[in-house]
């Protein structure tokens, strides 16, 4: 029972914060300070900037927004980033105010958008806003979750958007996870948005302990408990390096167990060699009874945590394949996490869930398989399984009936799947182009999942050691308080044209510059003008250090670096010149020629059982190797032009799926006499900067410079070296600063003359002057043009040009919204899928939407005829537009990617989900089931664009392409 004293301060609260009082009534539980604190901002009339861990409850204060909006009698709109966040909000909404009072407006679903509370994507907010909807009147609150989502490369645009151009009685909740940089965010949103405040809380509500699992003992990382921990952090100097702040905080037995078992494992293991497998270490040198390390089985280690009562757990493995091979573990380690009726809970839910599945894709899915290890309570979770897969794990795991998921690090943004323990089987990831360290803001964002709110009272992030990881480093990661929030904003086309048509060109400026890239770029430019004057001050030192009265040293190392500069120009250029020549030779191929595969898994001879010539550029020839693998090569797979080495017979209608048919053919390569073609190949390698003039001038100058012959030539040329290193790094910085200084006004006005150029915008007519009134008078007399040559211009008129209007095309252009915009409207325009029936369309528009996960060595193969003529067409389009881009300074459009035509030319095709995924592999793109739905999903998003901005017959085969893409597990994600 409360005291006296608290019932007072309460009934104070009451009268001060009448609708926050109402709302605590309804909620059952006692907000904690920062929920009361931003709550109280609101209720003042404040704008609310809200960082706190994952967990914390940040929502409570948006949905406090929709309470008060709903009070008040105006709207509500809660946006999130991405659609399942949007579902799962609707979903909480509709709980606790009804079906009609609540909508849902994705690009997916459209469900009573005419309600007071509104849940949409940030994307369905920004279309709104350009299009100064309707639905905006009586806007009071805009909710804003994972505002940290500014960081995306693809949505950071759309939320400056909409925080810039929400009408500015609207008030704003932001919402997002701990930044470091919370406070410079709020300045910014106080410039565009007035009277905003910050409250930040880094308190979990529930306390997070920090483990480390050395083979088979679990320590602690902190020599401290959570709580005293988080004191701790706040002793350590914030200066300080991730190893400094965690020498402060690790457990010192656990440095000591560590150190020990790497010197048993150097001592015994002859010296070790890193790697072979995740955390691996490998002993060298010979000798069966010498130990190695192998990292815990993922069973044992799920086995561990459950006798320990800390499941349900979340592993994340930072692969896909990982994460399904883990399962497949587990399972077949006879581990099994559930009971009879929790198996039967399950599979009630799987049923409901998955009910709506095509019978005839189920085993392409591996759907048995995932229903065996979800019925034991295993699962996966990652962005290549179908929706239906990933909602059914969601809501078995929140219910508390699978007990471990193996994840990628996508289950960390977003959905809310909180689990008792994080593990973190590496601490190393894959960023789509280099494996790096995990950040210590992706450490918290990883293990903030750990510990369920009103369920546990302490969570736990365990990580699993292996050689090399050394815990002071990991405790300074999990230590460090750095998540600053950046940037990713920059004018697209489609942004361009909008703000163009809406405000104008001069105030569609004013707004750039007020974006919070720009606030970013204009404070960052104090700390780069430090960096420059200490470059600056540092050139000056060696210049002192490098005088010689023997010679301009200077001048002597700009020679040489000259010389390293031009190498390096011929080295790219003789580069490019062998892949056009290998190119080039590829296309010359005929079928029965034997040729040989320089390097690669196909190292060998291969016969050419198909040119594959067509009309794109790269040639991709179908061949057969001596170990009978058929498949297509490309320029890629040549570092140097292949030539014909001899000729075997091809039987005519050679089947390379068959195996005898292979095995024979491979038998008659094998037997083929082969010309010796190592020698022209060695001709071919050599160099082009013999014999470049322009190099041979440096080198003599060089040879003839006084500095040359000087006895401690190398020793003043270094210093000369770092001289101009330090001068041309401070140069480099004075361009950054002049780059960045209105940086984003000059990118969206050289975004325009790219518009202008191609007809998108037009110079806005300049107004005719007011002649006087004895010209007027005059002008009554009509002469005949040719009787009055024009004279000079009139001084007072304004220039045409300095403002701009929307034409037709831009405004098609406005309703395109695609990470290729233009070259969508271009291709458009040109016309170039005219012609094409729904499925040609459907493969030729894939290139403008897919972009593999990796780069390919060599380009997929494509349906010949029309479509192949459609994508060469397209790449002329763009290849056009790259050189107006190029002229302008703009970032270049990314080139089309083929590697989905095949499966979306078989998919609109009605073909089986079974052929289209292995006719995708066997052009040379990998695709999951749940790859080819989301690729299906953009495709169809896109595809419904055309079909409303294009005119017809183009408009009436995309709606019909639409229908084609948008069945069976397609179908069932879209309307799911």
């Amino acid at each position: 029972m409360s005291s006296p004293a608290e019932r007072y301060a309460a009934a104070r609260r009451r009268g001060a914060h009448p609708s926050l009082s109402d709302f605590t009534t309804e909620l059952g539980f006692t907000l904690d300070p920062f929920q009361v604190e931003a709550c109280e901002a609101l209720e003042r009339g404040s704008g609310v900037l809200v960082c706190a861990p994952t967990g914390a409850g940040k929502t409570v204060v948006g949905e406090f927004a929709v309470h008060k909006a709903l009070s008040e009698g105006r709207k509500a709109f809660y946006t999130t980033p991405i659609k399942a966040l949007s579902n799962q909000k609707y979903t909480d909404l509709v709980d606790r105010y009804g079906t009609e009072r609540v909508g849902l407006l994705t690009g997916d679903n459209a469900i009573n958008g005419s309600a007071p509370v509104v849940v949409m994507t940030t994307e369905v907010l920004r279309n709104m806003l350009y299009a100064d909807s309707p639905a905006l009147v009586d806007l009071g609150y805009v909710v804003m979750d994972e505002v940290h989502y500014l960081a995306d490369r693809f949505r950071g645009a759309v939320w400056e958007e909409v925080i810039i151009h929400l009408p500015s009685d609207v008030r704003l909740v932001s919402l997002s996870a701990t930044v470091s940089n919370a406070e410079e965010f709020a300045d910014w949103l106080v410039t565009v948005r007035g009277d905003t405040e910050v409250v930040v809380s880094e308190v979990r509500p529930i306390p997070l302990w920090q483990h480390m699992l050395v083979d088979n003992r679990v320590f602690d990382l902190f020599a401290l408990r959570p709580a005293a921990h988080a004191a701790e952090l706040e002793l350590t100097p914030r200066g300080a390096s991730t190893r400094e702040r965690g020498a402060a905080v690790v457990d010192p037995e656990l440095v000591r167990y560590v150190r020990e078992r790497e010197r048993r494992l150097d001592t015994w293991g002859g010296g070790g060699a890193r790697g072979g497998g995740p955390g691996g270490l490998r002993g060298q040198g010979g000798g069966h009874n010498r130990p190695r390390h192998t990292p815990p089985a993922r069973s044992d280690v799920i086995e561990r945590l459950d006798r320990s009562a800390l499941l349900p757990a979340i592993t994340f493995v930072f692969s896909r394949v990982g994460c399904d091979a883990a399962v497949d573990q587990c399972l077949r380690s006879g581990l099994r996490l559930t009971d009879e009726g929790e198996r039967r809970e399950i599979a009630e839910i799987i049923d409901r869930r998955t009910g709506s599945l095509p019978e005839e894709d189920l085993d392409v899915l591996g759907f048995w398989e995932w229903r065996e290890g979800l019925l034991a309570g295993l699962a996966a979770h990652h962005a290549g399984l179908v929706p239906a897969f990933k909602e059914t794990v969601e809501e078995c795991f929140v219910r508390g009936l699978v007990k471990a998921v193996f994840a990628t690090e996508t289950l960390a943004l977003g959905i809310n799947m909180p689990a008792r323990t994080v593990v973190l089987e590496r601490l190393v990831k894959w960023n789509g182009e280099a494996h790096v360290d995990v950040t210590p803001g992706e450490y918290t964002q990883l293990t903030g999942r750990a510990g369920r709110r009103g369920i546990d009272v302490e969570g736990h992030a365990v990580v699993v050691w292996a050689p090399g990881v050394d815990p002071t480093s990991v405790a300074g990661l999990a230590s460090t308080r750095t998540y600053p929030l950046r940037s990713s904003f920059r004018p697209s086309y489609n942004m361009a044209v909008n703000l163009v048509g809406s405000f104008g060109r001069a105030h569609a400026r004013d707004l750039l510059a007020s974006s919070f890239a720009q606030f970013q770029a204009d404070r960052s430019v104090v700390g780069l003008a430090r960096s420059a004057a200490a470059h600056e001050a540092e050139a000056a030192r060696f210049a002192a250090q490098m005088e010689s009265d023997h010679g301009d040293v200077a001048g002597y190392a700009r020679l040489r670096a000259e010389i390293s500069d031009r190498e390096k120009e011929l080295s790219r250029d003789t580069q490019a010149k062998r892949r056009l020549e290998a190119a080039e030779a590829l296309a010359a191929l005929r079928t029965g020629d034997v040729i040989r595969v320089p390097t690669g898994r196909r190292q060998g001879l291969a016969v050419v059982l198909d040119p594959g010539i067509t009309e794109l550029a790269d040639p991709r020839p179908l061949v057969l190797t001596e170990d009978k693998w058929a498949g297509r090569l490309g320029s890629g797979d040549f570092p140097t032009p292949v030539t014909a080495l001899a000729r075997v017979r091809v039987p005519k209608q050679f089947n390379h799926r068959s195996p005898h048919a292979r095995r024979d053919l491979a038998s008659t390569l094998r037997n083929a006499r082969v010309e010796n073609d190592l020698g022209a190949r060695r001709t071919r390698q050599r160099s082009g900067a013999s014999d470049d003039p322009v190099l041979t001038d440096l080198r003599h100058a060089v040879r003839a410079h006084p500095v040359h012959a000087l006895p401690d030539r190398e020793e003043r040329v270094r210093t000369a070296e770092r001289w101009l290193r330090a001068l041309r790094e401070a140069e480099r910085l004075h361009r950054q600063m002049d780059e960045r200084t209105g940086s984003l006004t000059r990118q969206f006005d050289r975004t325009c003359d790219v518009l202008l150029e191609l007809g998108y915008l037009a110079p806005e007519p300049a107004p005719e002057p007011t002649p006087p009134p004895l010209v007027q008078a005059a002008q009554r007399t009509v002469h005949h043009p040719a009787e009055h040559p024009a004279g000079p211009a009139p001084t007072d008129v304004p220039r045409a040009g300095e403002d701009a209007v929307v034409t037709d095309d831009g405004r098609r252009l406005a309703r395109i919204w695609s990470e290729t915009d233009l070259l969508t409207a271009e291709c458009l325009r040109a016309g170039v899928f005219t012609g094409l029936n729904a499925v040609e369309l459907a493969a030729c528009v894939s290139t403008l939407v897919f972009e593999a996960r990796r780069d390919a060595a060599s380009q997929p193969s494509v349906p010949s005829g029309r479509v192949a003529a459609t994508i060469a067409e397209m790449r002329q389009v763009r290849s056009r537009l790259e050189d107006v881009e190029r002229d302008h300074g703009v970032p270049v459009t990314r080139d089309l990617d083929l590697g989905f035509v095949w499966a979306a030319y078989r998919w609109a095709d009605g073909q089986s989900l079974d052929r289209v995924l292995a006719g995708a592999e066997q052009a040379g793109t990998e695709l999951s089931g749940g790859d080819f739905v989301r690729w299906a999903r953009q495709l169809v998003d896109l595809l419904d664009q055309l079909a409303k901005v294009a005119g017809d017959p183009v408009a009436r085969t995309a709606r019909t392409a639409v229908g084609r893409v948008r069945r069976g597990v397609v179908a069932v994600a879209v309307s799911g």
